[in-house]
């Protein structure tokens, strides 16, 4: 022995108050806009004519829909205002403005009190909201990826979608509370209020916890250099298309699936296979934990196996199943369980790790924007979309639409390069 003590490398430790600081405005953008859609069948009535309730409703969901491309617009300028000024100051604009435009939903006026006014002013909030997301999903994203540890950046990321799953399974059991306390009336009347109002108190909670973020490094080395790049969105195209390919084809299934399981399917399941909404809300509020519990270990599991292998599983198994599940969609909470369950499941593989893979597909200088303009462009083609096509699709044909969807990913996913434990570019 030589007098010396051999140490033992320092255990990683998770920086978890930072982890959920950058995540929650994802999640608070994620609520407002599940509460929307899952509360859309009690308010489309309030804020359209009550003359024709299937009117009425697909009114709604058509300003769901336009909303969402503001979102490629919000993507643009505030990935490019994070590019250029910060993360930090853009996330914390980000979740004012959804925070304001879910108190501007709990607070509007009905038709029957200001006629044609009511859906302009939910169309005015929801435009807000749809620029907000634009910008919160690239950002959030980004700085995740760029504080984690390299052969860390799969467990970082998994604390994008945790506290989404957090939230969204708060919507879901405000949901089913509201529907198993409240009659139908009460809901139509003044129950829908209250998933916005809840809204507003979390974007509270989230403006409080990023009030102290410290920036990234990887910003603050490149801010010189994105401020110089001219025509950033042409860049990210002229050198970069196979990112941009790559990443609006694995965003497309993503948005189905996302759309699918935690949005459209809860009224298609109430209005169009008569199942009940409380059995509806209680195996999304069962699924949406497993959702939560498999995030962490998903992420971790990219880290040893790699992104790709994930991927190509998700994509694969959504394509094969999603169109035998949608039969189970029917009164009775079993096969709703098995449905949600499954679903959800699957999904994990991608949400796990989606900063990380968005991340990794662009330079510093151009990863904001990047992320930012073209996933919101294609969750605007697809996700927005989703509901409408719900009810507009008759029988499983809309499930037949997710498996295709499911399909142009795999082929996109095998041409993905495998980044795990890489350096950011």
């Amino acid at each position: 022995m030589d007098g010396t003590t051999a140490r033992l490398p320092e255990r990683h430790r998770l920086p978890v108050r930072k982890l959920v600081a950058a995540s929650i405005g994802n999640a608070i953008e994620w609520y407002d806009w599940t509460i929307y859609a899952t509360f859309s069948i009690y308010f489309a009535t309030q804020i359209f004519p009550k003359g024709d309730e299937r009117l009425a409703l697909i009114n709604t969901l058509a300003t769901y829909a336009l909303a969402f491309f503001f979102r490629p617009l919000g993507g643009y300028l505030l990935g490019r205002f994070a590019d250029v000024r910060g993360r930090r100051p853009a996330m914390i604009l980000t979740i004012v403005l959804m925070a304001g435009g879910s108190v501007a939903i709990a607070a509007l006026p009905t038709y029957a009190q200001v006629g044609w006014l009511a859906p302009v002013l939910l169309l005015l909030a929801r435009i807000a909201q749809g620029l907000s997301l634009g910008g919160e999903v690239s950002n959030a994203s980004a700085y995740l990826a760029e504080i984690a540890p390299a052969d860390r950046r799969g467990r970082y990321s998994a604390f994008f979608y945790i506290s989404t799953g957090c939230a969204l399974l708060v919507a879901s059991l405000l949901g089913f509370t509201l529907a198993r306390t409240l009659e139908v009336g009460r809901l139509n009347s003044w129950g829908w209020r209250i998933p916005f109002l809840v809204g507003g108190v979390l974007g509270l909670v989230g403006l409080w916890l990023r009030r102290n973020l410290e920036e990234t490094e990887q910003f603050e080395r490149n801010r010189e250099k994105a401020e110089r790049v001219r025509r950033p969105l042409t860049t990210t195209v002229v050198e970069h298309p196979k990112a941009v390919g790559r990443l609006v084809g694995f965003t497309m299934l993503s948005t189905l699936c996302y759309y699918t399981f935690f949005s459209a399917l809860t009224p298609f399941a109430v209005k169009t296979r008569h199942a009940d909404a409380t059995d509806v809300f209680l195996a999304l509020s069962i699924a949406t934990v497993l959702f939560i519990a498999l995030q962490y270990p998903m992420g971790a599991l990219s880290d040893r196996i790699g992104r790709r292998p994930q991927l190509l599983v998700w994509s694969a198994a959504t394509a094969v199943l999603v169109v035998p599940l949608s039969t189970l969609v029917a009164p009775g909470v079993g096969g709703l369980l098995v449905v949600f369950c499954v679903g959800l499941g699957l999904y994990t593989a991608m949400t796990s790790i989606a900063p990380a893979v968005m991340s990794e597909l662009f330079p510093t200088e151009l990863r904001g924007l990047g992320i930012g303009a073209w996933y919101n462009l294609t969750v605007a083609l697809f996700g927005g979309t989703a509901p409408l096509m719900i009810q507009l699709l008759t029988g499983s044909s809309f499930f037949w639409y997710v498996a295709a969807g499911a399909l142009v990913a795999f082929l996109v996913i095998l041409t993905l390069p495998e980044t795990r434990g890489e350096p950011l570019r």
